[in-house]
């Protein structure tokens, strides 16, 4: 092959699916509803979680696990917030992992990497998200992650403290997690097989006995979970946007 070609081959960036986990009960957010659709700034926290994914220059498309009945609104809102990559809203499952196996098998058949995102990470960058991408090109699988700021207690069923871990080997991960598509599809399809309690993707991976490598994350890529975070957030895109 010549040298011209050999390098534009090494050079060619892989096709990357994002899959958004957005099936959720939204269950500590009580009274408030569904937290995707709650505004954050003015724009629904979902909108936020697409506009980064959208803006992100590895990813080629994104495909949308919801819960049934949100399918219309979500396909509104991103007509109405004008989302530029190509997306796909499909109908989750019952719990995180088929969810993001469905959304999984809904990628594009040209997917090498499927990087798998919490609808309600809003405050996620493009920059961060390329540079997760960029790791899992690599490597076949990486996450995003900080270290851990506080002591953490590992306790027994009566909440009687059994260890102390060291915290500096101790990182909170975060989303987007990616992973090279036959190996995500099978670590969930052995998951769900097996009938595992998985919390995220990485664990899923994992399982299966495959590295995954840490990113650096950012403080600010917070989970939106209870309204107290989505204050947080409120307060984090205000100092952004000043």
């Amino acid at each position: 092959m010549p040298h011209f070609f050999r390098k534009l081959r090494q050079r060619r960036r892989p096709f990357c699916s994002a899959l958004v986990a957005a099936a959720g009960q939204s269950s500590r957010m009580g009274a408030a509803g569904n937290k995707l659709f709650l505004p954050l700034c003015g724009i629904p926290v979902l909108v936020h979680s697409l506009q980064a994914l959208s803006q992100a220059a590895s990813v080629d498309e994104i495909v949308v696990a919801a819960r049934e009945e949100d399918i219309v609104p979500v396909s509104d809102l991103c007509r109405a917030y004008g989302i530029a990559k190509p997306i796909k809203i499909i109908r989750g499952g019952k719990n995180r992992a088929e969810s993001v196996m469905l959304a999984a098998l809904e990628a594009d058949r040209r997917a090498e990497l499927l990087a798998v995102h919490d609808g309600a990470r809003p405050l996620v960058t493009p920059a961060l998200i390329d540079d997760v991408i960029s790791k899992a090109a690599h490597c076949g699988a990486a996450a995003p992650a900080v270290a851990v700021k506080d002591t953490i207690k590992r306790v027994d069923r009566d909440g009687r403290v059994e260890e102390t871990p060291g915290r500096s080997s101790l990182r909170a991960v975060q989303t987007p997690q990616v992973f090279t598509a036959d190996l995500l599809k099978a670590a969930l399809q052995s998951a769900l097989d097996d009938g595992a309690e998985i919390t995220d993707d990485c664990s899923a991976v994992e399982r299966l006995g495959k590295a995954v490598y840490l990113t650096e994350g950012h403080d600010e890529n917070l989970k939106i979970t209870t309204p107290a975070d989505l204050l947080a957030a409120e307060a984090i895109l205000q100092e952004r946007w000043s």
